[in-house]
């Protein structure tokens, strides 16, 4: 990212620390003294996070021991908040079946006031197909950026539910049919109403953004970037395979400077397009790094010491298949990011 296009600012002060106790039946593992020093000196804009929380092979970095995942996935969300790096954490499960807001409302009861959610639209409007439960695309989906569906099963149900808590609704668009990505234009249309019929975030969620992640290389162009800021969203660095590396996607976020950043750090390159099958089984429990990604975290630690520097908010969430172990690659992003400072 070149220097000119983040100019060094003073950070906005840290936020006032809040807690909330954890559910009886899941306890945090205690943080140890590294984690609370980075805590400390990370930016406060900075809400660093994984893609959900059900994992039991985190015991012993997350919760204090072995869980079964049904209960993490029940009771799991406080304990997980407690964690003083963990300041955000990815929804994807409305991907599959839209949620209602009063399941973002219990979601968001669970959390410290500075927590924030970034959160996956629903395949009801992010999926041009509609795909059979071995995601096989069968027929197109009429409901694709539907204006109206995506305000009442997705921007509606959360700006009700997690009001405040809001840090990124994220439309992840499946990747395109053959036919589609030959009829870019076509599409961007569609995105750009879509974009521009969804109602502001800000008085309900003044730290929320929109933004869109996308899984074609072909989106990556001068013209999606008007789309985005004329619908008032941003570009979501999508660190995937079947995008370009993450220096190749930064030409979108100058475009689209200032302002927020988001990221979901997704799978590791090593693995290829269609690897989740591969990194899943190689990761086993997902409690150790597996893959270390050094060049990754340096240039994801630049981006976020520049955004909140320039006072913006910053959300990044890392799956597990990103190196391993995501709360493990959390803390070492967030060392990344201190040492800069």
């Amino acid at each position: 990212m070149q220097d000119a296009l983040f100019p060094e600012e003073i950070a906005p002060p840290p936020a006032t620390p809040t807690t909330t106790r954890p559910r009886a039946g899941v306890r945090s593992c205690p943080a140890d003294a590294e984690q609370i020093a980075l805590a400390a000196a990370l930016p406060a804009g900075a809400h660093l996070g994984t893609s959900s929380w059900t994992y039991p092979g985190w015991a012993g970095i997350v919760w204090d021991k072995l869980y079964a995942e049904t209960m993490l996935s029940k009771l799991g969300l406080a304990a997980y908040s407690q964690q003083p790096l963990l300041r955000a954490v990815s929804i994807d499960r409305g991907f599959y079946r839209p949620l209602s807001a009063s399941q973002y409302e219990r979601y968001a009861a669970q959390v410290p006031t500075g927590f924030r959610f970034t959160v996956k639209a629903p395949s009801l409007v992010a999926d041009a197909l509609l795909r059979d439960e071995g995601g096989r695309g069968q027929q197109a989906n009429s409901a694709f950026l539907s204006p109206e569906l995506a305000v009442q099963e997705f921007v509606q149900p959360a700006l009700e539910g997690l009001g405040a808590r809001i840090g990124a609704l994220v439309f992840q668009l499946s990747p395109l049919p053959h036919n589609l990505r030959e009829r870019m234009p076509a599409v961007l249309r569609r995105l750009d109403a879509m974009l521009q019929a969804l109602p502001s975030l800000k008085p309900i969620a003044p730290d929320g953004v929109i933004a869109v992640e996308v899984r074609d290389p072909e989106f990556l162009t001068p013209a999606f970037v008007e789309v985005l800021r004329a619908g008032g969203a941003t570009y979501c660095l999508g660190l995937h395979p079947k995008l370009p590396p993450i220096e190749q996607q930064l030409p979108l976020l100058r475009a689209l400077w200032p302002g927020p950043l988001v990221c979901r750090w997704n799978l590791n390159r090593l693995h290829g397009a269609y690897g989740y099958e591969e990194a899943r089984r190689l990761y086993g429990d997902f409690d150790k790094i597996v893959d270390p990604d050094p060049a990754t975290h340096a240039v994801l630690a630049k981006l976020i010491r520049a955004t909140t520097a320039a006072g913006y908010k910053a959300y990044v969430t890392v799956s597990n298949k990103a190196e391993g172990c995501a709360p493990l690659t959390v803390r070492t992003l967030a060392r990344a990011v201190v040492d800069q400072g």
